[in-house]
């Protein structure tokens, strides 16, 4: 009997069912990636198609560099290339280590995978079933109850999840039956963890009072699915007239009007187009009782790793900021200079001054009189007329010579500064991080 024999007809079917395309693995080396990639590899058709393996190291495991050797010897055994990326997982965000790992792992992916190609995980029904049950257990509406989709776009090509039909057991069998070597991730053991604890703890206790609840929550997730995508038409087609292509910003008003069905998913897809994470309930709730914000309030709404300001009528969203050192200074004589949020100063064209001058930061009571202007100004009404978004004002770069202050940015020159730059035939350019 050949290996094709043992395959289970329903992993075959649903492998064959859409092979178009190149095809890459996200391979993790535990079971289900493993059953997926070597059913793959004894496939012609997905060989036929440049099929690799794709493992990323988080390097968050004592035994990770050893995962990385096997995934590397699995493939070599199969005539397969796997490409291996070591990340750095950021933990900084506040967002919790899982999600933090998550964002690393699909940052690798988006940037490896190659054009029109197809990253295939291994993710079964089981998978999608817990996947619904904590969206539910979260509070989300029909795009989170829709559970994962089986294809969407990533980086240059497509993300592919055929396997959603198919159940965990399928997959284990084929381990089993070929004698796969596949690792065991301990952290699958930590009940503490939300998904581990419902997939030792929770689903058990369903099976037994309901055996067919899997079958019943999967197409239940179907169903959500396709109300969420019919949705989608309309949630799209507000965005595009709510949103502003240049700031990026939202009509918070207009998006407080859209029916809640149509501004939730909306508000996600915004945000995480951004690369932000979406609000919990509360936090949402908060954003909306701020879009009627009175001219003079700066209202901040912040969760890990994301902050929304509502100004001007508008919702603005970013990752938080580092604090700048109201103490740290840059000499700057015109090199392109990196800025500590992230923006630049530059001068276009491209140029050295016959001056340095200084870079500071905004500290309190600063005083410039701009060129042509008969009155000395403050800067914090500079910054209301001119429309300076509250968030980059502290972060908006002063010059100085010596200890007078020339220049806001490019915003607001002096006399004496338009004298330096005329002298070189440049202006400066400030692009501020966010």
């Amino acid at each position: 009997m050949s290996r094709n024999d043992i395959l289970p007809s329903t992993l075959t079917a649903a492998l064959q069912a859409q092979l178009d395309g190149k095809l890459c693995v996200a391979y993790s080396g535990g079971p289900d990636s493993t059953a997926l990639l070597h059913a793959l590899a004894h496939l012609p058709q997905a060989r036929a198609r440049e099929l690799r393996a794709l493992h990323v190291d988080h390097g968050l495991h004592a035994e990770s560099a050893r995962w990385a050797a096997h995934c590397r010897a699995f493939c070599a055994a199969l005539g397969l290339p796997c490409d291996v990326h070591v990340v750095k997982v950021d933990r900084t965000g506040g967002i919790g280590l899982e999600a933090a790992a998550r964002h690393a792992r699909y940052a690798i992916f988006a940037d490896h995978l190659h054009t029109n190609e197809r990253l295939v995980f291994g993710h079964h029904r089981d998978d999608q079933v817990e996947t619904v049950l904590l969206k539910l257990l979260r509070g989300a509406g029909p795009e989170g109850l829709g559970g994962m989709r089986a294809e969407r776009p990533l980086g240059r090509g497509l993300l592919w999840r055929p396997l959603l039909d198919v159940p965990r057991q399928v997959l284990r069998d084929y381990v089993k039956a070929h004698n796969l070597p596949c690792i065991h991730d301990p952290s699958n053991d930590d009940r503490l963890l939300a998904r581990n604890h419902l997939r030792h703890e929770v689903i058990p206790l369903l099976d037994a009072h309901w055996p067919h609840a899997a079958i019943s929550i999967a197409h239940s997730a179907k169903l959500c699915r396709t109300a969420a995508d019919t949705l989608q038409n309309d949630w799209l087609a507000a965005l595009e007239t709510l949103r502003d292509d240049t700031t990026n910003s939202l009509d918070a008003r207009g998006w407080l009007a859209l029916p809640r069905a149509l501004r939730d998913p909306l508000l996600a897809h915004w945000l995480h187009a951004q690369g932000l994470s979406a609000p919990t309930t509360a936090q949402r709730q908060q954003i909306e009782q701020q879009c009627t914000a009175q001219d003079g309030q700066l209202p901040c709404i912040q969760w890990p790793g994301t902050e929304v300001h509502v100004w001007k009528n508008r919702l603005w969203a970013m990752a938080p900021r580092n604090k700048t050192s109201s103490s740290a200074e840059l000499s700057w004589q015109g090199e392109a200079l990196t800025l500590p949020d992230g923006g630049s100063l530059t001068l276009e064209p491209a140029a050295q001054l016959p001056i340095a001058l200084e870079v500071r930061w905004r500290r309190g009571g600063e005083r410039i009189k701009p060129a042509g202007d008969r009155y000395t100004r403050d800067l914090r009404a500079l910054f209301q007329s001119g429309a300076i978004p509250p968030w980059q004002r502290d972060v908006c770069p002063l010059l100085y010579e010596d200890d007078q202050l020339i220049a806001v940015a490019d915003r607001w020159l002096s006399a004496r500064a338009e004298t330096i730059f005329n002298e070189v035939g440049v202006q400066p350019r400030w692009r501020p991080g966010r």
